[in-house]
């Protein structure tokens, strides 16, 4: 059921790669409630995913943007803004990428310059998004900015790598500008932090399918999908949640809060 809690809203959706994809879903969801927004990627993941399926069914245009890149961050806006027919009333950052973890390089042995990368990509980015907007003064008062996050930034995951340290600067990086935004713009800026999610980069790190199954187990709820992360996202996209920023806001089931659920210990039991 649709309740256009984002009717005349427009957006930025950084990094649905396919149907698998968090910020695809979301794409849908904003669509469905009223929004009207441009779709971004990288060109070399552009390539590789769906991206012009997800513009037709959403009317959407799409803008190809590297978002380490300040020119093209700021082509990008110039051109949404343009396409849109004004400011920017929401911007997603689903962007994340270890190429340690992709080349299965152990913690032990990172290759700096990709953990320099993995930092530029999955961390620094959400900076340079939030800098350029602040500049080009794309965004509207009470606008919100959300970037997704995972609680390896806080707790340890072994296979998670170079990617922990990534999260920690995002998460970081939200409530510093969530504050400066606050002040300028009154834009909210928060993080949300997600279960372990079956998208095409969350399967790829070594030992997924334990982990999320061990999830599903530790969290009372269960593993949070990719469709209700996209309905939290919306609704933090509306005018609902105005007052909300500088958060890392846990979606997860209730993992994070939990010590020990019957259904591990009735695991470890047999």
């Amino acid at each position: 059921m649709a309740y256009q809690l984002l009717a005349g809203k427009r957006g930025i959706i950084f990094g649905a790669l396919d149907e698998n994809s968090i910020a695809w879903k979301v794409a849908l969801k904003a669509k469905e409630e009223g929004a009207t927004f441009t779709l971004t990627n990288a060109p070399i993941a552009m390539r590789m995913g769906k991206i012009n399926d997800l513009a037709a069914q959403c009317d959407a245009k799409v803008i190809p943007a590297d978002a380490t890149s300040l020119e093209d961050i700021e082509k990008l806006y110039t051109a949404s803004t343009d396409a849109l027919g004004g400011k920017i009333d929401f911007i997603l950052h689903s962007i994340g990428m270890s190429p340690n973890v992709r080349k299965q390089r152990t913690y032990g042995n990172l290759n700096y310059d990709w953990f320099q990368k993995t930092l530029d990509i999955s961390g620094l980015s959400f900076h340079k998004i939030m800098q350029v907007a602040e500049k080009m003064d794309i965004m509207n008062e009470w606008g919100s900015i959300l970037a997704l996050t995972y609680i390896a930034a806080q707790r340890n995951f072994p296979d998670y790598s170079d990617m922990a340290q990534a999260k920690s600067v995002l998460e970081s990086i939200a409530r510093s500008y969530g504050y400066r935004f606050a002040k300028s713009k009154k834009v909210r800026v928060n993080t949300i932090s997600q279960s372990p999610t079956k998208t095409t980069a969350g399967t790829g790190i070594s030992g997924f399918d334990v982990f999320y199954d061990y999830s599903n187990k530790m969290s009372p709820l269960g593993n949070a999908s990719a469709e209700d992360c996209a309905n939290y996202i919306v609704a933090m996209f509306s005018d609902f949640t105005r007052m909300v920023t500088m958060q890392n806001l846990m979606h997860d089931g209730g993992f994070s809060s939990s010590g020990i659920t019957e259904e591990i210990i009735e695991s470890l039991s047999k």
